[in-house]
């Protein structure tokens, strides 16, 4: 506890229920804040050392190969959130089992309450636009059959009665503090400097994309809401068009033109000969080849939450990219 703490905040955070974050990247910090700013506990787990508690907000560092260290540090959690990634995008399928698994245990071992951060691979390509939840799960990659088998998992899990749990879905990210992503610290950074925005896949297909303050709030409210277990959740969707239509969005906000470069497939095939990364990366630019619309109505009407309004979110996108940009100006 902070001993600089007030007596309020002392408090509050001995009555407030603890919510146990696992994973501090981009999503785990904006879910920190959203669920500090309702007045709850919380504990950040991470790998690495943490940063220095504040009131409201403790660190934890754990071990998530091991199930005894996962569990110590989820000791009196209410909610367990999982944010985590495996490090390396390409070692999924080494890596994303075992993690993902051991984060489970530790919530059913502590009793509390499961929200899992998920993405949508697990649909492949999808049979209808926009899909919703009910869209079969019928992954084209090796990735989204990873993903499909531990959303099976999971809510297996839960139908036995081992732990209660939900998923909140989101799509590719953009916002303030999301680093990577296609549109995050590196497209900011190209646009800029009058670069162009790369990507595989065609940028004039219609392309959901989450932005990363509604995506927190989303899975907030999941862990606020218990009635909200046993399924999973599109959560809401602030950006429904192209990918060319928001570049050019964040380039008006930005006062530079907007230029993008699709990379042919060929091109990242060859590439992904002498790169895991790129290999790893060239299998999912199916999701920009056929339209892929995420239908979040039932997320919306369940807890009468909206997305940002697309105008805001593209400004406050701009308004990070710049400040990278001055801050990267005043570095140097």
């Amino acid at each position: 506890m902070d001993p600089k703490a007030t007596k309020s905040e002392i408090d509050r955070e001995a009555r407030a229920p603890l919510h146990v974050i696992f994973g501090a990247g981009q999503i785990g910090r904006l879910l920190a804040a959203e669920l500090l700013r309702l007045g709850l506990r919380v504990r950040q787990v991470r790998r690495g050392s943490g940063e220095p508690d504040r009131p409201g907000l403790e660190w934890a560092r754990a071990d998530l190969t091991n199930a005894e260290s996962a569990a110590e540090a989820a000791r009196g959690a209410a909610v367990i959130y999982d944010c985590t990634n495996p490090a390396e995008y390409h070692r999924w399928d080494r890596d994303l089992p075992p993690l993902k698994r051991t984060v489970r245990t530790a919530a059913a071992r502590v009793g509390s309450r499961l929200v899992v951060l998920d993405c949508l691979y697990m649909y492949g390509r999808p049979t209808r636009t926009p899909f919703d939840e009910d869209e079969p799960m019928r992954p084209c990659s090796r990735k989204g059959e990873l993903r499909a088998m531990l959303a099976r998992e999971l809510f297996e899990a839960h139908a036995r009665g081992e732990l209660r749990a939900t998923s909140g879905r989101a799509s590719d990210y953009f916002g303030p503090g999301i680093a990577l992503a296609l549109l995050g610290e590196r497209a900011g950074q190209r646009l800029r400097s009058g670069k162009a925005v790369e990507m595989g896949g065609s940028p004039d297909m219609p392309h959901s994309y989450s932005y990363g303050p509604d995506v927190a709030h989303g899975l907030a409210v999941l862990g606020t809401h218990p009635e909200a277990d046993g399924t999973a959740w599109h959560l809401p969707v602030a950006w429904q068009g192209t990918t060319r239509e928001l570049v050019r969005a964040l380039a008006s906000e930005l006062g530079v033109t907007a230029r993008i470069r699709a990379v042919p497939d060929w091109l990242f095939r060859a590439a992904a000969l002498v790169s895991p990364l790129l290999a790893a990366a060239a299998e999912m630019t199916y999701q920009w080849q056929v339209p892929y619309l995420l239908d979040d109505r039932r997320f919306r009407a369940a807890f009468g939450v909206e997305p940002t309004p697309a105008a805001e979110a593209v400004a406050e996108t701009a308004r990070f990219m710049r400040s990278l940009g001055e801050r990267a100006a005043r570095a140097a």
